[in-house]
């Protein structure tokens, strides 16, 4: 049975989400009830063996507590490929066979998104990829094993993601999961957000925060 481990970089809150144009403790009240959401949706996936968090922000390693993650200090906090390798170095110590890297902002994902995206794995070596809405960022990047390629995140990450991806496996899979493209970055993403609704509870939590 494989070892999978999903896993999700946290920057510090409140130098999170600039493009959001909401006031600090906005921000940070909405990281924490997306950081929250994902790891409630992830811990029930039956696949995903364990968490691995990488962060330096004190709300997000408290949230973790709650759902059993292992949390990786990242002091420097240099950046998300960064974050990646940390969680790499401690995956293969620790003789996991794959991973899958979300970011904290999809709160969209439902636990059965999970066991959709690793249909696809099929072979010892594969990555799978699921862009974001807008086709610039990676919103899942699933790779075994564990150190087959680096991460290149930040500047049009879904294309590098692929490109590397190709060079190092023939088993690469683009996989399209609605609720995980769906990343929070902007104002429009808020707006679809409460649009679809598709969870209401969150949705709530969420209005009560922006207003």
């Amino acid at each position: 049975n494989l070892k999978i481990a999903a896993i999700i970089p946290v920057k510090t809150f409140s130098n999170a989400k600039t493009r959001l144009q909401l006031p600090t403790e906005k921000v940070e009240e909405l990281c924490k009830i997306m950081l929250e959401e994902i790891l409630q949706t992830i811990s029930m996936s039956p696949k995903i063996e364990k968490i691995i968090l990488v962060t330096k922000e004190e709300k997000a390693i408290e949230i973790g507590e709650k759902f059993n993650v292992i949390t990786i200090i990242d002091q420097k906090e240099e950046g998300v490929n960064q974050a990646v390798s940390l969680a790499d170095e401690y995956l293969l110590k620790n003789n996991f066979n794959a991973s899958i890297v979300f970011p904290q902002d999809i709160p969209y994902i439902k636990t059965q998104d999970i066991d959709f995206m690793l249909k696809y794995q099929m072979h010892p070596n594969f990555v799978i990829i699921i862009p974001s809405r807008k086709f610039d960022g990676t919103n899942a990047l699933a790779r075994m094993p564990i150190d087959l390629m680096k991460t290149h995140y930040d500047d049009d990450s879904y294309r590098k993601h692929m490109t590397t991806a190709k060079e190092h496996t023939l088993n690469v899979a683009m996989v399209f999961v609605k609720r995980i493209m769906l990343d929070i970055d902007d104002q429009e993403d808020l707006k679809i957000l409460l649009e679809q609704n598709e969870k209401p509870e969150l949705v709530e939590k969420i209005k009560k925060i922006l207003n």
